[in-house]
């Protein structure tokens, strides 16, 4: 089963390009957004296993998203046979990571891309972190990711 994401960033021609790039390398894009109320109203509806938000928003704050989604209880766990509680938030930008170092730590995201990295497989590596031993729930790019029922952010590939 593809790994299923949401987009979030306030740059359409971003979107569609991470839409094409993502989906050529087997993930589903079940939906974009170009704001907080749109990223919060797509990933109650759409239940995606990771969200992708942009740092900056245009006026808002991808870090208060990944605040909001995980007060809503869409940013961080799943729990087992396929019943998610939340999707894992990865924050994403133009800028590096150090840019940001202190704000991405104390956020409840799982990870930071950076934009000109951004791949399934990169996604993959971070979604597999902090990672334990568990049953393979999605196949992405060759690889088998599994979770651990109440556990944040954890994940372990199979080749």
């Amino acid at each position: 089963m593809p790994l299923c994401c949401l987009l979030v960033d306030d740059n359409d021609a971003f979107l569609e390009a991470a839409r094409v790039l993502l989906e050529r390398e087997g993930m589903q894009v079940a939906g974009m957004a170009s704001n907080i109320a749109g990223a919060l109203r797509q990933a109650r509806a759409l239940r995606p296993d990771v969200i992708l938000v942009d740092i900056g928003l245009g006026e808002e704050s991808g870090f208060e998203l990944a605040r909001l989604l995980a007060a809503d209880g869409q940013g961080g766990q799943r729990a087992q046979r396929g019943h998610r509680v939340r999707a894992d938030v990865i924050l994403i930008s133009a800028q590096a990571e150090r840019d940001y170092a202190d704000l991405i730590a104390e956020s409840p995201a799982a990870g930071f891309l950076h934009k000109p990295e951004l791949s399934a497989q990169r996604i993959s590596q971070i979604l597999n972190r902090q990672l334990r031993a568990g049953q393979p729930r999605f196949q992405l790019a060759g690889i088998a990711i599994g979770r651990l029922p109440g556990r944040r952010g954890q994940a372990y590939a199979r080749s």
